[in-house]
């Protein structure tokens, strides 16, 4: 998929002249799913938390564990011409659940302070994830944008990238000249994006102007059908690039397929069309035309998942030969939506059943991991899964055999986080006797997407029969070296991001709303056939 779009034409073509533009960079990454325990500073702190200066130079360095859109965008930058970064505050932790407010508060106060005091400025990068909520405000990524534009006032530039799993609101819009999602799931295109974002705002500084036109629909899909190889939210992504390609006018069309499990009012896929010269009408029209096909085929968002007793009989048929190897992913309990990685469902059905040649991984339990640590490698012990429980993680207990130790630091070689630093904190291999099953337990809560998180233990993915993932999709990724898509089975067992939405008890969503109501519909805007045309201000038109 192309980096920049159209964009990188129009900002070369019009090259923003006197003094370097000095640009504000900040950014607040957190998946928020409602039904999780809330979101601590610890958690930023263990996965980054960075300010100032020391953001430019990791940004610049050859290996970070910064978002990759602070790479991306900095790269373009400097690629295109002149400029002087002026970053503030890069608050990113593992999804989870919503923000504490006073942390909230202390990031949006340091966020404000920070622009205020940097003032002049020419323009402002917003990197955030756009799926956050805190305990005290359902709307934070507006909250954060419209503060922004309070401080920076009307006239200075501010563009904003987002995960394609993000839920918009018409507030954070308002305050944004450009709005850029990402366009691929599983996501390998965050530098990509900033790219896209950095040309946009280069336009935009040299007197570019944009209209957006956003729609939201009554339609939340299982985030398993949001993929962008193929199927109906591929063909809706295809639409919106052939737009860009096509249409000189159109300088952005993003659609974003939401994050039902924060169960708020703004959740459902939306789209949002900026285009050049303020021209409103075809913004709205192009707008019109995505969104009218994602409600026409609303109903292909479906995909069978298999029972636990399914996937186990699949990993025995693998274990013994008759089939090729296969990738087994626990949807149901995923770090990267706010799972807690721990749930015991396949893991006591593989041992019980003892298939031969699984690995499982990561079984997030640091109590089990520094107690492996303690042992030190070779030492057989009983091992306690899940020695403190909640709702969906029960406890598991197995005879096992400590194979390998590790810090857990490493570099990720491929899919959505190669070339970044992960840390699963103190980690451990256990293999369990009876069984033969090898489980990678570690400290810190972090989705398993890419296949070094397993390698660094000395697993040889290739010779594995079954591999068990806590991921929904991100592995694909990283491990289709090893699987193809017709040895990926999704595993309907429970937790706290299970694809089958009936399972929870929704508060906030929207109703009706497609799948959960498959009576909800649609009615399309009442927008005239002669919008505003190029005397639209820049960024307000929503």
């Amino acid at each position: 998929m192309d980096a920049t779009a159209n964009g990188g034409a129009h900002a070369a073509a019009n090259p923003a002249a006197g003094p370097p533009p000095r640009i504000a960079i900040l950014g607040l990454h957190l998946e928020a799913n409602a039904f999780a325990p809330p979101t601590t500073r610890q958690d930023f702190v263990r996965l980054c938390l960075e300010r100032g200066g020391r953001i430019t130079a990791l940004a610049r360095s050859a290996t970070s564990h910064l978002p990759a859109e602070l790479p991306g965008f900095y790269r373009r930058m400097d690629a295109t011409g002149p400029w002087t970064p002026v970053p503030v505050l890069i608050a990113a932790a593992p999804p989870g659940g919503p923000l504490e407010q006073a942390v909230f508060l202390d990031f949006l106060d340091e966020m404000q302070c920070g622009l205020a005091a940097a003032l002049p400025l020419e323009g402002v990068y917003i990197a955030s994830h756009g799926a956050s909520s805190a305990t005290g405000d359902e709307d934070s990524d507006g909250t954060l944008a419209a503060m922004v534009r309070r401080v920076v006032g009307p006239a200075v530039p501010v563009v904003c990238t987002h995960d394609l799993h993000c839920n918009v609101s018409e507030r954070m819009l308002e305050a944004l000249d450009a709005f850029v999602a990402y366009r691929t799931n599983p996501h390998v295109d965050q530098a990509a994006r900033a790219a896209e974002a950095a040309d946009l705002l280069r336009e935009l500084l040299a007197g570019g102007r944009f209209a957006k036109a956003f729609l939201r629909l009554p339609l939340a899909p299982p985030t398993v059908t949001l993929l962008t190889k193929e199927g109906p939210y591929a063909d809706l992504i295809r639409d919106a690039e052939a737009l860009m390609r096509t249409d000189p006018a159109i300088a952005n069309a993003s659609v974003t397929g939401g994050f039902v499990y924060g169960d708020l009012p703004k959740c459902g896929m939306t789209v949002t069309v900026t285009a050049r010269g303020g021209d409103l009408a075809r913004a709205r029209r192009a707008a019109l035309a995505l969104a009218r096909r994602a409600w026409a085929e609303r109903g292909r968002h479906t995909r069978r998942l298999l029972s636990v007793a399914e996937a186990t009989a699949i990993a025995l048929a693998s274990g013994r030969g008759e089939r090729p190897p296969v990738i087994l992913a626990d949807s149901g309990d995923n770090p990267g939506g706010g799972g807690r990685g721990n749930t015991a469902w396949l893991l006591s059905a593989l041992h019980g059943a003892r298939a031969p040649g699984v690995v499982l991984g990561v079984f997030v339990d640091p109590a089990l991991a520094a107690e492996a640590q303690a042992l030190g490698e070779g030492a057989r012990f009983r091992a306690l899964f899940n020695r403190v429980e909640s709702e969906f993680s029960k406890r598991f207990e197995a005879p096992a055999r400590v194979l390998r130790l590790s810090d857990g630091r490493g570099v990720g070689r491929r899919g959505t986080i190669a070339g970044r630093a992960f840390d699963l904190g103190p980690s451990a291999l256990l293999e369990l006797e009876g069984s033969g099953l090898r489980v990678v337990v570690v400290s810190l809560r972090r989705q398993c997407h890419e296949p070094r998180m397993l390698e660094m233990f000395g697993i040889d993915i290739a010779e594995a029969r079954t591999v068990v993932v806590k991921s929904r999709g991100h592995f694909r990724a990283g491990f289709d070296e090893f699987f193809p898509d017709d040895r990926i089975f999704e595993v309907d067992a429970p937790g706290l991001t299970s694809p089958v939405l009936a399972n929870f008890p929704w508060r906030r969503l929207p109703r009706p709303l497609f799948p959960l109501d498959p009576e909800a519909g649609w009615r399309e805007p009442d927008w005239p056939e002669a919008a505003p045309g190029p005397s639209q201000a820049p960024g307000h038109a929503v």
